[in-house]
C-alpha cells in the first residue's frame, strides 16, 4: 500500500492511549492540533504517571508523578485538549493484564470515540526508543481493548453490570511508533505547536538544547518517507479501519 496523506473527514470524539506523559508529544502532538482545529473532542488517556522519568536527582521522586500529570494537562492545553485521565499504573511495570483491558475498555465507552489513537505493539528494530515496553504493552491492551472487550457487552461484565457503560465499536484506529506507516500528516504549520506542547513537559525535556532541532530532523524523515514536497515535515501512522 502507498502512502497516504489525504486526511480521513474528521470525527466528533477522538480518545488517545498512551503509556506515559510526553508520548502523545512526541509522537503525534501535531496531528492532535489539528483534529481540534477541525472540531473534533479529543481525550487523553494516559496509562501511567510517568513516576520513573525526569532528570532531576534533587527532585523529590514522590513528587514525579504529581509533576508529569500536570506537565502533561499543560501540554495538553496548548493543543486545546482539557480531558485527560490517568489510569495510574507503575512506570516501567507495564504488562497486558486483564485490569489494564479492563481500564482502557472503561474509559473508551465513557468516551464513545469514533477515532482511537494507539501505540504500536510492534517493536521498531530502526526506532528503538519509539518501542519502550510500557508503549509496547499499552499499545497491545488498547488494540484488545478496541478489539474485543470494549465492544462485546459480555467482556468485562462489572463495566454494564455495576457502572452502566455500554458497548462501544470503534472503527477508526491509528498506531504511532510502529515499524510501519501507510499514512502521513502534514504538520509544517502546527510545529510550534508541537515544540510548545513539549517543552511543557520541563521535567522531560529542558535539557534537551536541540528539542526543537531534533523534532524538525525526525518530522523531515516522515515527510520524505510519506513523499511529501521538500521542506515540509509531517507525523507518520498506520491507519486501519475494523470493521
Amino acid at each position: 500500500m502507498s502512502p497516504s496523506q489525504d486526511q480521513p473527514a474528521p470525527v466528533a470524539r477522538a480518545l488517545v492511549v498512551t503509556a506515559h506523559p510526553d508520548d502523545v508529544d512526541f509522537g503525534a502532538a501535531g496531528t492532535v492540533a489539528s483534529w481540534v482545529a477541525e472540531g473534533t473532542e479529543v481525550t487523553y488517556c494516559i496509562v501511567t504517571d510517568g513516576d520513573a522519568g525526569g532528570f532531576d536527582p534533587a527532585v523529590p521522586r514522590s513528587e514525579i508523578p504529581r509533576i508529569r500529570q500536570a506537565e502533561q494537562r499543560a501540554a495538553a492545553a496548548v493543543l486545546g485538549v482539557h480531558d485527560v485521565r490517568f489510569l495510574g499504573y507503575r512506570d516501567g511495570e507495564l504488562t497486558v493484564s486483564q485490569d489494564l483491558r479492563r481500564d482502557i475498555s472503561r474509559v473508551i465507552r465513557q468516551v464513545r470515540p469514533e477515532r482511537i489513537l494507539i501505540q504500536s505493539p510492534d517493536r521498531n528494530w530502526e526506532r528503538l526508543g519509539a518501542s519502550h515496553p510500557d508503549h509496547l504493552a499499552a499499545g497491545e491492551a488498547a488494540i484488545f481493548a478496541v478489539y474485543p472487550d470494549a465492544r462485546n457487552p459480555f467482556a468485562h461484565p462489572s463495566l454494564l453490570a455495576d457502572e452502566g457503560l455500554d458497548a462501544w465499536t470503534v472503527h477508526d484506529v491509528w498506531v504511532m511508533g510502529g515499524p510501519t506507516s501507510n499514512h502521513f500528516v502534514d504538520i509544517t504549520d502546527r510545529l510550534a505547536l508541537k515544540v510548545e506542547a513539549l517543552k511543557a513537559h520541563d521535567s522531560q525535556t529542558a535539557h534537551m538544547d536541540d528539542l526543537e532541532e531534533r523534532i524538525t530532523m525526525w518530522m523531515r524523515a516522515a515527510a520524505e518517507r510519506g513523499g511529501l514536497p521538500d521542506g515540509r515535515l509531517a507525523e507518520g501512522f498506520l491507519v486501519t479501519h475494523v470493521p
